[in-house]
């Protein structure tokens, strides 16, 4: 059994139209929403801000918790623990070099996400939209207790909606 990926995601919304990142995965286009890896010593909040500069060049500001997600890909088994959270835009910088494999930043409605389920790189990325645009959020206290939350994966495992 591989190691669970414990990674965070921006949901970012401007006038109905939501922030997302076209990278190439294994040789396939995908849309994801900005997001990635919690690095050593940083809160889930600061990899959020942190993310989406490095894959959007976009500057975010991180709000409230959206959720907690556990996505298992059905091929290797490999689990992927997803903590979203709502995130206002304050600016993009067309000129800022994107991370390795980033094809760019695009936008689109959650009509338009919904109708490109297979371009995505997970159910996740329509379940936080989703949970978003319903209004879900999740209190503040969910993870408190558990930072940092490399070493308690286990316990953040518990606070999961499986998508």
């Amino acid at each position: 059994m591989y190691p669970t990926d414990l990674t965070v995601a921006a949901v970012v919304n401007l006038d109905g139209r939501f922030l997302l990142v076209e990278e190439r995965v294994n040789k396939r286009k995908v849309l994801s929403l900005p997001g990635g890896h919690i690095e050593a010593g940083e809160t889930p909040e600061d990899a959020v801000v942190r993310e989406t500069l490095e894959e959007t060049g976009c500057e975010v500001e991180c709000g409230e918790l959206i959720g907690v997600y556990l996505w298992i890909q059905p091929q290797t088994h490999q689990q992927f623990l997803r903590i979203a959270y709502e995130a206002k835009l304050i600016s993009c910088d067309e000129d800022r070099e994107l991370d390795k494999g980033v094809i760019g930043r695009r936008w689109a409605t959650l009509a338009q996400i919904e109708s490109r389920q297979p371009a995505l790189r997970s159910p996740a990325v329509l379940r936080s939209v989703r949970d978003y645009a319903a209004g879900r959020r999740q209190s503040d206290s969910l993870l408190s207790g558990m930072l940092p939350l490399q070493n308690n994966v286990s316990r953040v495992l518990t606070t999961a909606n499986l998508v």
